[in-house]
């Protein structure tokens, strides 16, 4: 099945807001990621398997708060207790997932379909954040994720590096649209790159 991009007649590449007299490392850029595969597993609560021995990619899964485990390809986010969402670069990781975690144990969800990930990068992008989000994002730090809302529209928050700062932005399909348009309205006064 081919898959159609949320923002794929939304976005437009280019410069925006104020950008004159900038250089390329004083914007914020702005991308959406695609081709994720994106995951959400739910560990039941009459499960008696022990986290420490589910191998994903090489990663272990967390029941620290918070934290985002990783490596080249996958990320596994904390989104609650005995709950983690994978974003991944590699598709066939949903069927080893499959093999390797029990139906018993754990519901396994594709939600590669359902999702927006948006990705801001440069030094101001928590100051973005900071005008929808009720966060106090001076504690937010490399590999950490929260859930939280953006100007009404729910997402999940994930920031990749801290220097330039990358943050991805995880929220429904449906609200794709809206998340953009909010994100790129309140990077205006930075300027910003769409790539």
């Amino acid at each position: 099945m081919n898959s159609i991009s949320p923002l794929d007649n939304v976005i437009k590449k280019g410069l925006f807001g104020n950008y004159e007299g900038k250089s390329d490392d004083n914007l914020i850029k702005i991308n959406e990621v695609k081709s994720l595969l994106i995951v959400q597993i739910v560990q039941y609560k009459n499960s008696t398997f022990q986290i420490k021995n589910a191998n994903i990619d090489g990663l272990n899964l967390t029941d620290e708060a918070l934290k985002v485990k990783f490596n080249n390809d996958t990320r596994i986010l904390w989104c609650g207790p005995k709950n983690w969402l994978v974003a991944s670069n590699k598709k066939n990781l949903l069927e080893s997932l499959k093999r390797m975690l029990n139906e018993n144990d754990f519901a396994i969800t594709d939600l590669s379909h359902s999702r927006t990930v948006i990705q801001l990068e440069g030094k101001n992008s928590k100051e973005v954040l900071k005008k929808g989000c009720p966060y106090n994002f001076n504690e937010l730090k490399k590999d950490i994720c929260i859930n939280s809302v953006f100007n009404g529209i729910t997402i999940t928050i994930d920031m990749t590096e801290e220097n330039p700062e990358k943050i991805r932005l995880y929220a429904l399909r449906s609200f794709g649209e809206s998340l953009y348009h909010s994100v790129t309205d309140s990077t205006l006064e930075f300027g910003y790159k769409v790539l």
